[in-house]
């Protein structure tokens, strides 16, 4: 210690005359003075403290937690005495002894008031951390440590704290302290600043702090806000995670805020104007325009026009001549679409869009090229128990009825015309209304029953091929398109039951036309009648035979019996 005072001791000379002038002062143990460094060495720091002998004290007790010396040359310092008079004319003084005596006063204070104080954060130890107040050591648990811990709980260590002490003891040199607490009423403070600041309309900025299937929770700055699934965007959102991470900054308005239960709701979509607002002069009725398809339903498919603005394409609109099940046969989900608008509903927000409409409608096509008369040739799309559908233009089929196939009788459409047949056919019926085409191919040929009356008056024998055999009667086609009936009434004198086994149907069979219908088409025929004529005829001529001769009543009655036993 011989350097440090060097230069200390004074001449006999100036202490007679400090002596003189009464200036040298007297110092006791404990005193507390306030004084000026006047040097810092490798191991003490020189002070004057306004006595005739200079204060020294170490420099460890001017060194802070991060092992900086925290004075200079000129700084002012509260000391206090320890010993009056060293070995080497010094008065020995300690800074630290009395910054802790300040510190315990200030944590005792501290405890009362609960106003925090600064601590440092010096290591990770057993249980949470310790902590510096002012030369105290104090203890920080862990859970008073943070609100929510960091992935790196030590990285709080060698800085610096606000704490609020929980409890001290001096004696026992304990001291634990919160700096949760702090936080938590800082937070608090924070949030009751910003909710009376906080009002309806305002814009302000915040951090995605979660995010569920039905929104985003946004942190203002210590309170929460929900931005709905349905105020993220004018359009349609699948999930809040397709536009937002945790952590992102965002903008947002606040659109509702219930003061009374702190509940505030957001929106995106509200910073910018309303699609609807202008989709009638945007979307004219009429118009063509493009989308994307976004769903599909069993009624329709929902296009997105914009973002916010989607129109729906019923499923009577997306073809002209096919018949869909569901919208999913003809688009799917992400298909661009050409469509037109048919309306805008702004208030209800709708507007019905069309897809077949983008073309001409066929009918409107083959109105134009056909008219009823007309004869055409066309492939045979599909046969049925009920007629053949012909493939007459792109997306329209004309139907021929199996009545209209041929003037005779069909059993069996197939037994005419198989799929992929030309078939020429005319056409009898455009129906434009309920967009029907009928056709027929016997209308190709004259109708068979307007020469019946000429070519089957009543009283002419007429042969034909029965084509079916009924209990009331049998059919006998004459001709194609032309059957006479010849009742179970007109077949014998004799009492018939039924005709069903007697007769066979493509037998060869002669009648006699009794009843001719035109208008009804319908043929009268009896065989009864036929062979009636037949017995007259026989016994005509067996009169003629008997002429000149006698002839007995016996003998015609004989005859007469034996013709009726033939037949």
């Amino acid at each position: 210690m011989e350097n440090l005072v060097e230069n200390q001791n004074q001449t006999p000379e100036e202490s007679f005359e400090e002596l003189l002038a009464g200036e040298i002062k007297t110092i006791a143990r404990g005193e507390v003075f306030t004084g000026k460094v006047l040097r810092v060495d490798p191991e003490y720091v020189i002070i004057d403290i306004g006595y005739k002998s200079e204060g020294i004290a170490p420099v460890s007790e001017f060194t802070g937690p991060d092992g900086e010396v925290k004075v200079k040359p000129g700084d002012e310092v509260e000391i206090i005495v320890e010993n009056t008079r060293t070995p080497d004319g010094l008065v020995q003084v300690s800074y630290k002894k009395l910054q802790r005596r300040k510190a315990w006063e200030r944590i005792e204070k501290a405890l009362e008031t609960k106003e925090p104080l600064e601590a440092y954060v010096t290591e990770r130890i057993k249980g949470g951390f310790a902590v510096d107040i002012d030369g105290v050591r104090a203890f920080l648990p862990f859970s008073q440590a943070f609100i929510k811990p960091p992935k790196n709980p030590e990285e709080i260590v060698g800085s610096t704290l606000k704490v609020e002490v929980i409890s001290a003891n001096r004696k026992k040199n304990n001291v634990v302290v919160s700096h949760r607490t702090v936080l938590e009423k800082e937070l608090e403070a924070k949030k009751k600043a910003l909710l009376e600041s906080l009002e309806e309309g305002q814009v302000v900025e915040g951090k995605v702090k979660s995010i569920t299937d039905y929104g985003v929770f946004v942190d203002l700055g210590g309170v929460d806000g929900l931005l709905h699934v349905s105020d993220i965007t004018w359009g349609r959102v699948k999930h809040p995670s397709n536009y937002f991470q945790v952590g992102d900054t965002v903008k947002v308005k606040i659109i509702k805020y219930d003061r009374e239960n702190q509940k505030i709701a957001l929106g995106i979509k509200q910073l910018t104007p309303d699609p609807w607002e202008t989709a009638k002069e945007k979307y004219p009725e009429g118009t063509r325009v493009q989308g994307r398809v976004v769903s599909l339903t069993n009624f329709g498919a929902f296009v997105e026009l914009e973002p916010g603005v989607e129109g729906l394409i019923h499923i009577s609109e997306l073809s002209w001549t096919k018949r869909i099940k569901h919208p999913r046969d003809v688009l799917a989900v992400g298909d661009q679409v050409e469509v037109v608008v048919l309306g805008v509903d702004e208030e209800n927000r709708r507007i019905s869009l069309s897809l077949k409409q983008v073309e001409p409608n066929p009918w409107d096509v083959l109105t134009e090229q056909f008219s009823e008369g007309m004869v055409i040739e066309a492939p045979v799309k599909n046969v049925t128990d009920f007629g053949v559908f012909v493939a007459v233009m792109e997306g329209i089929d004309g139907f021929i009825h199996v009545s209209d196939l041929s003037w005779g009788r069909v059993k069996h459409p197939a037994e005419l015309y198989k799929p992929g047949d030309t078939i020429r056919a005319v056409i009898l019926k455009i129906d434009r209304e309920k967009e029907k085409l009928a056709l027929g191919v016997k209308q190709l040929t004259p109708d068979p029953w307007e020469s019946v009356p000429e070519k089957y008056p009543v009283g002419s024998t007429v042969s034909g091929k029965i084509s079916n055999v009924t209990d009331f009667g049998i059919f006998v086609e004459l001709e194609p398109g032309v059957e006479g009936l010849i009742h179970v009434s007109e077949i014998s004198n004799k009492k018939i039951k039924t005709p069903v086994g007697m007769f066979e149907p493509g037998q060869e069979i002669k009648a006699k036309v009794v009843k001719v219908e035109p208008q009804a088409r319908r043929i009268g025929l009896s065989i009864k009648k036929l062979k009636e004529e037949e017995e007259k005829k026989q016994y005509s001529e067996f009169t003629k035979e008997q002429k000149g001769g006698s002839i007995t009543l016996g003998a015609i009655l004989k005859e007469t019996l034996n013709t009726g036993k033939e037949s």
